[in-house]
């Protein structure tokens, strides 16, 4: 895992409570699995049918027949079930989904986000995230905060086709988390070693910062 994912995944996991059932997107979200302590009692949820998602298998142990909604082999946990996707979509549309961490492209200052498509590239549909950022109860993306050519990926507006507007309650970066309000987007932590001074520098959008941030720097 990259240094820069293992701090995402490192932060992001903290979000999840016992008891919690949680669906986690394609990318970075899917690596949170294998961070869950032991001793929590979440279900994980993919959109293509299965709820006890476990971690990754060991190699060499690897069932085709297990796999998340990214196409990536996976374990059942004991007590594991399996249904349709439309079975697995009205648990979504219900407000059963206590919690969606989902992988970004862009988010904006306003709380958009932009995760399912690039114009121009192929893609393979727009998957469940625009059902699971109105269905869950609490959306977080986890990303990168800047792109491969070192340009904010948190934007005043985003650029890309949205996948939903002010949907994001919480962003999280190698960088730092931001929380999403009625005022306006604020940044609530750094990461280790990183001031807000680094993080307004690498972030396009307009915040404002947490009191007791600022106190604490």
């Amino acid at each position: 895992m990259k240094d820069s994912h293992q701090k995402i995944v490192s932060r992001a996991v903290m979000e999840i409570k016992d008891g919690m059932n949680v669906n986690l997107g394609i990318g970075i979200p899917t690596l949170v699995a294998n961070e869950i302590p032991a001793d929590f009692n979440v279900l994980l949820q993919s959109e293509n049918g299965l709820l006890g998602i476990g971690p990754y298998p060991v190699e060499g142990e690897e069932d085709p027949d297990l796999i998340n909604a990214g196409k990536e082999t996976v374990t059942a946990v004991p007590g594991a079930s399996f249904f349709d996707s439309a079975e697995s979509f009205a648990m979504i549309r219900g407000g059963h989904i206590d919690l969606a961490i989902l992988g970004g492209m862009e988010v904006s200052e306003q709380g958009d986000l932009a995760n399912w498509m690039i114009p121009g590239k192929m893609v393979k549909g727009m998957g469940g995230a625009m059902d699971l950022v109105n269905g869950a109860k609490r959306v977080i993306v986890i990303m990168e905060h800047v792109n491969k050519f070192g340009e904010s990926k948190i934007k005043r507006e985003c650029s890309l086709p949205l996948t939903g507007k002010k949907v994001v309650h919480r962003l999280i970066t190698e960088l730092a988390v931001f929380d999403f309000t009625p005022n306006g987007m604020v940044l609530i932590e750094t990461q280790e070693n990183v001031t807000v001074s680094d993080v307004k520098e690498k972030t396009e959008a307009e915040f404002t910062v947490a009191p007791e941030l600022l106190a604490a720097q």
